[in-house]
């Protein structure tokens, strides 16, 4: 390649120019290049190729995904995706600049911008698929929402519930509990796995067609009126500020309220200082937005501590989890609560559930797991929490919650003869379980799996726990544009 880039701008994007014009894309092998003018060699990152002090992305080859960015990226060079054929892509908060055509000819039709970006050429979408492009800005835009509504989100009490892996369980958990206890309790959940109504519950049950519909004609006009003063409202926004409207419209006295992703600036936190805050298992995952450590992503998830809140922390995390945690309960006047596990007796397991015995009360957990007894745990000393403040919880109402409790896709049996497991976990920590529940109770079985993963995901990693259990797999893509 005799010329890389021109002229002092920043098209080094390890696109070459032929004689007849046309950038050709650099071959995926390529991981230095020495630029003719004399700028700095380039590295190779995880598929990427990023200038030598790591700070810009210059090109991404066009059939990979970024799986992860590198640590500090702020710019996103000329032509760096330039005719990509990836359908999606997260944008870390350290970027600062997109050069010109860096996403010219992509497919993507959707793209959010992180609140860090502040300067974007003006070809940068040229001749791409994009319809729509958001730049977050933080908490302003659903609370501008919640406000035109009527500040919907001040009026239940709410239980709020962040981490990786377990919080749907937690959640659903404890939901089941204050509805066993005569509470009228709404659930905020995400993602759905059959329906879209699950992401919306009140004391188990679904929200009704009828009501959805008419909860989306009273929240549109107003995210409308927004988008018309030039704020435009995600989807994930939109959904949460109707849960919050209809939970205050159905007169909930307990919302629990699953966060969507990470919690500092995740739509749920709009709300005040909650009955309880509960922080699940971390793991690694979705670490090109929330970092790539322990203690960056513990570091979002505690976003969700309020000043002179309670919070409780599921008992088995990496020793910087503690610490995050623990500094910012310090910061904010916090009282943190780690569940004592010595409370706790396992008296059976089957993959059907768990017998267990707290505090000396008998309790059926129809989950499976050593995971799923530190949630049930979260869970209780959560519900501890929340006697403390005078909720009438009883023993009966524990009993009774725990053993109604249903949540699909976690290592849910769809089948006896012949077993059939299904379970939507995709990260490492979802990983480990999966491997402790064979390990445990299918030892030695003719295992076939079928399995389908976003390319987004660390599959790899995923394979490495689970593929020796398998006597064969299946892979199948699924529908989805992220899928691998």
């Amino acid at each position: 390649l005799s010329r890389i880039g021109s002229e002092g701008d920043h098209f080094a994007v390890l696109f070459a120019y032929s004689r007849s014009g046309n950038p050709t894309s650099a071959p995926s092998a390529l991981t230095e290049v020495n630029i003719a003018d004399g700028n700095p060699n380039y590295i190779s990152y995880d598929g990427a190729v990023y200038n030598a002090d790591g700070k810009n992305l210059v090109y991404c080859p066009a059939q990979k995904s970024l799986i992860q960015w590198k640590d500090g990226v702020e710019t996103i060079g000329a032509y760096a995706f330039y005719k990509s054929a990836m359908h999606s892509l997260t944008i870390p908060g350290t970027v600062v600049s997109i050069g010109k055509s860096a996403f010219s000819g992509t497919q993507f039709t959707s793209l959010e911008l992180p609140a860090s970006v502040k300067t974007v050429e003006a070809s940068a979408f040229f001749n791409s698929q994009l319809t729509n492009v958001v730049l977050s800005e933080g908490l302003e835009r659903i609370e501008a929402l919640c406000k035109k509504l009527g500040d919907p989100q001040k009026k239940p009490r709410f239980v709020h519930v962040a981490g990786t892996n377990g919080k749907g369980t937690t959640c659903t958990l404890i939901a089941s509990v204050l509805t066993a206890a005569g509470y009228r309790t709404g659930l905020y959940t995400s993602p759905y796995v059959l329906d879209f109504r699950e992401r919306f519950r009140i004391d188990g049950e679904m929200i009704p067609e009828a009501e959805l519909i008419e909860e989306v004609k009273r929240v549109s006009p107003v995210a409308d009126e927004l988008e018309a003063a030039g704020d435009t409202v995600t989807e994930f926004e939109f959904i949460t500020a109707l849960a919050f409207d209809w939970f205050a419209q159905r007169d909930c006295d307990f919302v629990v309220l699953e966060v969507g992703l990470g919690g500092r600036f995740d739509a749920t936190n709009v709300i005040d200082t909650p009955e309880a805050a509960a922080i699940a298992s971390i793991s690694l995952d979705h670490t090109a937005i929330l970092g790539d450590t322990y203690a960056k992503i513990a570091f979002e998830k505690a976003g969700i501590i309020k000043k002179g809140g309670d919070v409780v922390l599921y008992p088995v995390q990496d020793p910087s989890v503690f610490e995050t945690i623990e500094s910012a309960c310090n910061e904010r006047g916090a009282h943190l609560h780690i569940p004592d596990e010595k409370n706790m007796q396992v008296n059976g397991t089957a993959l059907t559930g768990t017998a267990l015995t707290w505090r000396g009360l008998p309790l059926t957990l129809p989950f499976t797991g050593a995971h799923q007894v530190h949630n049930a745990a979260t869970a209780l000393t959560v519900l501890d929490v929340l006697r403390e403040k005078h909720a009438n919880i009883t023993d009966e109402a524990l009993q009774k919650g725990f053993a109604s409790a249903y949540i699909p896709a976690r290592m849910e049996i769809l089948s006896q003869k012949p077993l059939v497991l299904l379970d939507g976990g995709h990260n490492p920590g979802c990983a480990s379980a999966l491997h402790e529940v064979l390990k445990t109770h299918l030892s030695g079985r003719h295992i076939t799996a079928i399995m389908g993963m976003m390319a987004d995901k660390d599959s790899m990693r995923y394979l490495e726990l689970t593929a020796p259990h398998f006597e064969r797999i299946i892979t199948v893509q699924p529908q989805n544009p992220r899928s691998l």
